[in-house]
This record gives C-alpha cells, sequence and structure tokens, in this order.
C-alpha cells in the first residue's frame, strides 16, 4: 500500500510529514513557538507555492501578529483549545472578518472584504488557530462552466497538484488539499457540494471528510445549494480531522474519542462497484488493494449494488436542484456584502462578459446563465427535481443499502488519479464516489490508500445521517493499517515507465 516518506524539497520538508497533532505538541512542550511555525510555514510558502503549485490565494497580513498573541498567551497559561497557535487555510469562499478578501476565487468579489468571520472560521478562532491565508480554488466553487479547469480562479489562476505539478489538484478545494499536501498549513478548510472536498483529497492524497449537511454551519459561506453545501476539514491524519471537524462543527462533538485501531473488526461493509470503480484499472487495483486491507482490519466485506445509484447519475435531476439553488442563495448572499461590484448572479454574468479577457479566456459561464434562467424554489422543475434526487439517494438508496445488508458503511474509490491540467479544454473526469452522498447530505470521507505513477488515490467510506464519529473511526483503522500517505514531491511531470 506504500511507506510515508520524507520528500525533502524546499525549506522545512517536515512540515509536510508532521502532522498537526504532533506540531500541537511541540508547542505545548516548547519545543516550538506559535510565532517560529507561522514563519517556517510562510517561508515554505514563498519558495515552493508562488512559483509552482499557487494553493495559497492571499497569505493573511496579520498571521505573524496572532502568532505572537497566541504565544503570549500560552505563557500565561491560556490555552484557547486544541488548535491553539497551528496554522490553518481557509478556502476563498469563505468569509474572515479581518483584511483578507473573500471572492471565491472571483476578480468580480475583490472591491472589500467581508463583513464578519463565518461562523465556523469564529470557532477556528476561539480554538486558537492561526489563519495563515485563503486557499485558491476552482472559481465560484466550479458552479461557472461545464467544462472549466479544476483549481482555475481569475484571482489566483491554476493551482497544481504538489506531487506531480502538470496534473489537476482536482477541486473545487484545489488549494486546500494541495496546500496541506504541500505541508503549506497542517489544516485547511474546504467545501463541497458534491465532491470538492473528496475529489481533492484523493487528487493530493490527504483526508477530506464532508460532514453531512448542517454539522457545520453555511453562513457565512458563498453558495451554491442549501440542500447540499458542506465545509469539512482536509488534513493529513484522520486524528487531524477528527479534532478540526470537532472545533467547526455546530455540535461541538469530540470525535477524537472514538479513534480506534480495531474499530473495523466484525464490522460489515458493503463494497460498491458499478457504477463506482471499472474507469480505471489504476483505481480499481487500489481498490483492491484497500478491500484486501480492510479484510485484514476484520472487516467483513458484502458486495453490494444500489440500484438507483445509476439512475441518478444519468440524469439531470441534481444540476436541476443546483442550478435553482444556486440563484436562490447567491442572490441572497451578496445582497448581505458591501464594496462589491456585484449585488447578485445577473449582476455577475455582466461582470463577466465585461471583463471576460481576465475572468473568461479559457472557459465561460454557461450554468451561471442557465441558473439565472431558472424560475425559482417553488417551481414545479425544481420542487419535482429535488424530491425526487433526494429519495433516489437517501431512503432508496443509501439507507436501504444500509438497511439490507446490515451495515455500518459502503465504500468506493474516491477516484481516477489524476489528470493533466488542461486549462482550454477542460480537465478528464473519469469517475468518482461522492454523489449518493452529497444529494442525500450525508457524510462521506476519502482516506489515502495508495499510489498510480506516484498520483495519489483515495478510498471512500459514508453511511446515512449522523454517522460522521463512525466513519471517523473506520477511517483511521484503515490509516493505521496501511500507512499510505507520502510527501509530495513537486515533480514536474511523470516519468513513466
Amino acid at each position: 500500500m506504500g511507506v510515508s516518506t520524507l520528500a525533502v524539497v524546499g525549506p522545512h520538508p517536515e512540515l509536510a510529514e508532521l502532522s498537526a497533532a504532533d506540531l500541537s505538541r511541540m508547542l505545548s512542550s516548547g519545543k516550538l513557538t506559535s510565532l517560529e511555525l507561522i514563519q517556517m510555514s510562510l517561508e515554505r510558502i514563498e519558495a515552493l507555492d508562488r512559483d509552482k503549485t499557487r494553493s495559497v490565494i492571499e497569505i493573511n497580513p496579520d498571521a505573524l501578529d496572532i502568532a505572537r498573541r497566541r504565544d503570549r498567551e500560552q505563557s500565561r497559561g491560556k490555552v484557547r483549545g486544541p488548535l491553539h497557535g497551528l496554522p490553518v487555510l481557509v478556502k476563498d469562499n469563505i468569509d474572515t472578518g479581518d483584511r483578507m478578501l473573500t471572492t471565491a476565487g472571483s476578480l468580480a468579489m475583490t472591491g472589500a472584504p467581508a463583513p464578519r468571520d463565518a461562523p465556523l472560521v469564529a470557532n477556528l478562532r476561539r480554538a486558537g488557530a492561526v489563519l495563515i491565508g485563503k486557499a485558491n480554488l476552482s472559481e465560484w466553487a466550479n458552479i461557472r462552466s461545464s467544462r472549466s479547469s479544476s483549481g482555475w480562479s481569475g484571482r489566483g489562476r491554476q493551482t497544481r497538484n504538489p506531487h506531480v505539478l502538470d496534473r489537476t489538484p482536482s477541486g473545487s478545494s484545489s488549494g486546500s488539499g494541495a496546500g496541506v499536501a504541500a505541508g503549506f498549513a497542517a489544516l485547511a478548510i474546504g467545501t463541497e457540494t458534491d465532491g470538492s472536498i473528496i475529489s481533492p483529497a484523493n487528487a493530493n492524497g490527504v483526508v477530506g471528510i464532508k460532514p453531512a449537511v448542517g454539522v457545520v454551519s453555511q453562513a457565512g459561506i458563498i453558495p451554491i445549494s442549501a440542500s447540499q453545501d458542506s465545509a469539512g476539514p482536509m488534513t493529513r491524519t484522520v486524528e487531524d480531522a477528527a479534532v478540526l471537524l470537532g472545533v467547526i462543527s455546530t455540535r461541538g462533538a469530540g470525535y477524537r474519542r472514538g479513534l480506534k485501531k480495531d474499530a473495523l473488526r466484525g464490522k460489515r461493509l458493503g463494497v460498491l462497484r458499478d457504477p463506482f470503480t471499472g474507469y480505471s484499472e489504476h483505481t480499481d487495483r487500489c481498490y483492491e488493494g484497500a478491500l484486501a486491507a480492510l479484510q485484514d482490519c476484520g472487516a467483513v466485506l458484502v458486495e453490494v449494488e444500489i440500484a438507483t445509484a445509476k439512475e441518478l447519475r444519468s440524469s439531470e435531476l441534481e444540476k436541476t436542484v443546483l442550478l435553482h439553488e444556486l440563484k436562490a442563495g447567491l442572490n441572497a448572499y451578496l445582497r448581505g456584502r458591501r464594496g462589491l461590484a456585484v449585488r447578485s448572479l445577473a449582476d455577475v454574468i455582466r461582470w463577466n462578459r465585461s471583463h471576460a479577457a481576465e475572468e473568461m479566456p479559457y472557459f465561460r459561464q454557461e450554468f451561471f446563465e442557465d441558473s439565472q434562467a431558472t424560475r425559482g424554489l417553488k417551481s414545479k422543475a425544481y420542487t419535482e427535481a429535488h424530491d425526487r434526487a433526494r429519495r433516489m439517494a437517501g431512503p432508496e438508496g443509501i439507507d436501504r443499502a444500509l438497511r439490507k445488508h446490515r451495515l455500518a458503511a459502503l465504500v468506493a474509490p474516491s477516484g481516477a488519479p489524476a489528470a493533466a491540467i488542461d486549462e482550454v479544454d477542460g480537465e478528464k473526469h473519469l469517475g468518482g464516489s461522492t454523489q449518493l452522498a452529497a444529494v442525500a447530505g450525508y457524510p462521506i470521507i476519502s482516506v489515502p490508500a495508495g499510489f498510480a505513477f506516484g498520483l495519489p488515490l483515495g478510498l471512500s467510506m459514508f453511511a446515512g445521517a449522523g454517522s460522521e464519529a463512525r466513519l471517523l473511526s473506520f477511517a483511521f483503522a484503515f490509516e493505521q493499517a496501511t500507512n499510505a500517505r507520502q510527501a509530495p514531491g513537486f515533480l514536474p511531470t511523470l516519468t513513466l515507465p
């Protein structure tokens, strides 16, 4: 499955290997100060990100001052919480009420910062985190065009995969995944509507968990879909993801307490294949190895088919829901921002047309235009698509499979090896694991599982509402048994045999 190795690239290469838990212990023992850690992170970003990965869209100008305050607090015996003094990257569609901008990567949104922190950001600050910067992303979280290049934004340009630089970091939480893998921050926040945490976790070889809708507040996040949007952790270890989710969750759950190496023993897991496999022999080979590792951990594997998965994937139901909810949600969000050139989706469309050379050099905005043409959340087209899609994904999909086969969770490969970046025509997308959980609003986690030609691959696990703790525990057991993650080597391109 692979053994973790230290890729000695750039200054402070240990930052690509140490977990947030490791760094926290070093801060607590006095071996390291927050100021030293933030300085090291900034030096690594300066050396590797600007010319290579472009995963950080903006550095927090107050990061060093915040680190000094955290050190002073710790010297007086005040530790704010489990993230005290640790660097965190926040995706640039999440409001921060500071001097950094919140733009979803769009140049139309650069007029003024957000007026206040999103609730999840306020939780990060209360827990002692140092917001080191905002992460680049697929512009507008990949809802502008059908053939966009993941990780490209007008403001941040193209994010690159730190394992192989001409390969996609996937998206839309591209900078969050790449930045954590590269060692720019131990912790990052991504957002997902369908695949935007899990897919970049797969491509960059990190852990990503999309919690169920509502576990993390949607307030202060530039929206796509009220019924599917969810923010979640992207980290190098499952333990770190559990701690971070506990901090940003509205429930304040202590997810770390449930992590056990023997958590998979005797647990029945549903093995999904068609249409979750068959699109890449490299992915399928890694998946078979992951299934063998799950069995070695004591899991009982049950072959399962979800009949609604193919039907949902081939339908336009999810797209219909997203385009309707985008217009309603984005209009409401923009009405709460001041100092911007745009106050509605229609304004954004017009702005993009007027600034097409900067904003649309490679792909257009047909999803925005389709969304603008929708007729509201009371329309028959929306209500019928929403109800049918949710029913197929949840009660008739995931829930029925779990109940029928007495399963604790379902497993599938997270995706294909990272495709080559193609800004002009858009990247190749072969397959993934996320649609059922996304449409149902249920949690899903991806954990590193192996490699194909030096490109990371992940294993996804998902289940019903309220299963975050269980999924984290299963992923922890798998991670501890396989140790599949490796630090990236920043290779310019693949050298194939």
